[in-house]
């Protein structure tokens, strides 16, 4: 007889990011391995196109509340499953009641997260209800885990402060469905390209000196695409905005010459996994990166991509990438490679499998 798990996450399948590149994508390699998956999803996608958008104030409180009585069903049949995978929180307050009914079945639980949830970071969208979070309450799921999973290293660090059992399994792409596909690109205008969400796109204007500096050193000759906020302008830039679209990503995404990566050098940005950049080397797109948390592991300066310390630095680099099209390729092809032999789903599905395996042998 097969296995259960319950993830037990935020949004519906083929939504979010987090979910789709830590968990989704490995579904059908666990269920021919003896294990039934079912996704508990908090929001539904019309409840998270409300949530995570402007306003919409009075609807966003009955989403919690509606939200809150879908997750108390899920979790009362918990006793179904063999474990329990939590993806970041069971609710998007600072309660740990839905953790508590959980941890009370027979279910073993896993905690996942890719990010340093500890940490209070509010999107711009959502500041009036920052104070429903309690960031506190990551140290307290970590200690009620029979298992936790961390993206990186720096997370671990943290994780293993307050649990004994941490592995780590980096953020994955399934370079089976991430391929390149080089019939989208034209010879000029040169995109350099951005992927992110609303959340998001405050990482995206640290970029901005720099791609202006560079707009006026080659003028038409690039374009500048965002994916993910399609409200996103800007009048100093030959810039293109893109609601981010999964139909539509693999060839948008594919669209790009050059991929950039900028974060500010804070604890936050040194708990990311690196999913931007990863997805632009996955289909061989040369990358540039800061070199913030786990990017300085992912790429090797000059070898299969570029991380860029300053604005200098920035520039001189994509204009390296802009003006030398060998380079471009180069960089694309051993960046693939990297994902391929580390960050992609083949190379990590029997570290899942495995994780899950030892989990039930494990004493309770």
């Amino acid at each position: 007889m097969n296995k259960k798990i319950l993830f037990v996450a935020n949004q519906v399948k083929d939504r979010s990011p987090a979910q789709r590149f830590r968990f989704e994508q490995y579904f059908d390699y666990l269920s021919l391995h003896g294990y039934d998956c079912e996704l508990a999803h908090l929001l539904t996608g019309s409840e998270a196109k409300i949530f995570y958008s402007k306003g919409n104030a009075i609807n966003k409180a009955w989403i919690v509340v509606k939200s809150f009585f879908r997750r108390y069903r899920q979790c009362a049949r918990a006793n179904e499953y063999d474990i329990v995978f939590i993806q970041r929180e069971a609710f998007i307050t600072g309660t740990i009641f839905f953790e508590k009914m959980l941890r009370r079945s027979k279910a073993k639980m896993v905690f996942d997260f890719d990010d340093a949830v500890w940490l209070q970071s509010v999107s711009d969208i959502n500041r009036k209800f920052a104070f429903l979070k309690n960031p506190d309450k990551t140290a307290e799921l970590i200690k009620m885990a029979d298992r936790v999973i961390a993206g990186n290293a720096y997370l671990a660090n943290y994780a293993g402060q307050f649990n004994q059992d941490v592995i780590i399994i980096p953020t994955t792409i399934d370079t089976n469905e991430y391929r390149p596909d080089k019939q989208w690109l034209h010879d000029e205008p040169l995109v350099i390209g951005w992927s992110g969400s609303f959340s998001t796109i405050q990482h995206f204007k640290y970029a901005l000196p720099v791609l202006k500096k560079l707009q006026a050193k080659y003028g038409n000759r690039l374009l500048i695409k965002v994916i993910g906020d399609s409200g996103y302008k800007n009048e100093e830039l030959n810039l293109v905005s893109l609601d981010w679209n999964k139909k539509e990503e693999l060839r948008e995404l594919n669209s790009f010459h050059i991929g950039i990566m900028p974060l500010p050098d804070d604890e936050w940005s040194k708990g990311k996994c690196g999913l931007k950049g990863l997805q632009y080397m996955a289909l061989g797109i040369p990358t540039v990166m800061s070199p913030v948390g786990v990017n300085s592991e992912i790429i090797t300066d000059g070898v299969n991509g570029f991380l860029a310390a300053d604005e200098q630095d920035w520039i001189d680099k994509i204009s390296l990438l802009v003006d030398n099209k060998e380079t471009r390729e180069k960089l694309g092809r051993e960046s693939r490679q990297t994902v391929i032999a580390k960050y992609s789903v083949e190379s990590q599905k029997d570290t899942y499998l495995n994780c899950f395996n030892e989990l039930l042998v494990k004493g309770k």
